[in-house]
């Protein structure tokens, strides 16, 4: 995630400590777990009552015979807060599709670790939202991709957009934290802007901006990925309205996701403005170390199968059925020995174009899932970095 109001505005994000915390570099040996604990996403059921044409996980009406039993859920839990994991977040699928999804965040929550619930919205009603209050929830990040009649087309359901706002409502009743996830592709960028009008409209306090990665479902809106010149200007858009938010008082957190260009993007427009916080943003981005993918980030789906982030379906490091998370994430299962070893010395493993670039410090070769998804191999370039040859010239 990439900071928007935090870099460019100076503002305070809620995961600050986290996202710019100083870690000594892994081990690169067989893979060995670095000293930061990964966020974990926990696709916790496959089953969804909507269709959207981004979902990375393909989810559908069925969950299949393979979800996690309430009991082995409650141990993975434990596991992961025994591990250290410092955020676990709740996502599917449709996570409120699962019957005990309160209790689970209960239980994290009551072990220390911070809950975030990723959803469509669509099924919070008031006491929904209240049965969250009561578990703990730390966040809740509602999916909308953009107003009544682009969202409700792109999910798949007349009426979603009107539910998920509604969600948001009766988040905001209970004193849940609630924020936007809004992914750009060719069909709704130009809805962004309305997207902060929402924001303001209704209160709500954090918008995350995600890149698409074509994977799952998502591959069939290839065609409408960004080209690099509508990434520039959505990217001018969420600046500008960010800044003049806060010039005008707002506090309202700007983030973007899955593109870690959009660090050096950003710094390099404070360059050409002059901002006095160029070098404090430059600071932050190079002890955020760009994509974490296998190192601060890491998934398990519903079946159990741990991934080094959400999208990389194609390679399973374990499945906690068989071994503890921890013993899978430090590289001792032989699937992920290699992968992970990768992932954590990655430099040498990058495409020309990465390792010849000034910002591989901050940037990490962003997201190799997409590059695979994109190009057949995991160590090509990754088409989503849209920074310039002059931009990335030594």
């Amino acid at each position: 995630m990439i900071g928007i109001s935090k870099l460019y505005c100076g503002g305070a994000e809620a995961s600050d400590a986290i996202r710019y915390a100083r870690y000594p570099r892994p081990s690169h040996s067989a893979g060995a777990a670095p000293a930061r604990k990964p966020v974990v996403v926990w696709n916790c059921t496959r089953r969804c009552n909507l269709r959207c044409a981004h979902c990375y996980s393909a989810s559908g009406q069925t969950s299949g015979d393979d979800e996690l039993s309430a009991d082995q859920a409650g141990a993975l839990i434990d596991d992961l807060a025994g591990f250290g994991v410092p955020v676990i977040l709740f996502s599917g699928g449709e996570p409120l599709m699962r019957p005990d999804i309160f209790e689970l965040i209960a239980r994290a929550a009551s072990a220390g670790v911070r809950t975030v619930l990723s959803t469509n919205g669509t099924r919070i009603d008031r006491p929904a939202a209240e049965r969250l209050a009561a578990a703990g929830v730390g966040y809740v990040g509602v999916s909308l991709d953009g107003l009544a009649e682009t969202n409700d087309a792109f999910r798949g359901e007349p009426g979603a957009f009107e539910a998920a706002t509604a969600g948001i409502g009766h988040c905001q009743a209970v004193g849940v934290p609630v924020g936007l996830r809004f992914t750009m592709h060719a069909g709704n960028v130009h809805e962004v802007p309305a997207i902060f009008d929402l924001a303001q409209r209704q209160g709500i306090g954090r918008v995350c901006f995600y890149h698409l990665v074509p994977t799952g479902r998502a591959d069939g809106l290839a065609d409408g990925t960004l080209t690099s010149d509508q990434t520039r200007g959505a990217m001018d858009v969420i600046l500008d309205r960010t800044a003049a938010l806060h010039a005008a008082g707002s506090r309202l957190q700007v983030l973007t996701v899955d593109n870690h260009a959009d660090g050096p993007y950003v710094y390099l427009q404070m360059l050409r403005e002059r901002a006095a916080r160029a070098a404090e943003c430059l600071e932050l981005l190079s002890a955020n170390g760009g994509n974490a993918s296998g190192v601060g980030i890491g998934c398990v789906r519903w079946n159990g199968d741990v991934l080094a982030d959400q999208f990389w379906t194609t390679h399973a490091l374990g499945n906690v059925r068989r071994q503890p998370f921890g013993r899978i994430w430090s590289g001792e299962t032989r699937a992920g020995q290699k992968l992970l070893a990768m992932l954590r010395d990655r430099r040498r493993h990058l495409p020309d174009r990465c390792r010849r670039c000034r910002w591989v410090e901050v940037c990490n070769g962003n997201l190799r899932a997409r590059a695979e998804a994109a190009t057949g191999d995991a160590w090509g370039d990754d088409p989503a970095c849209y920074l310039r040859e002059d931009e990335i010239a030594c």
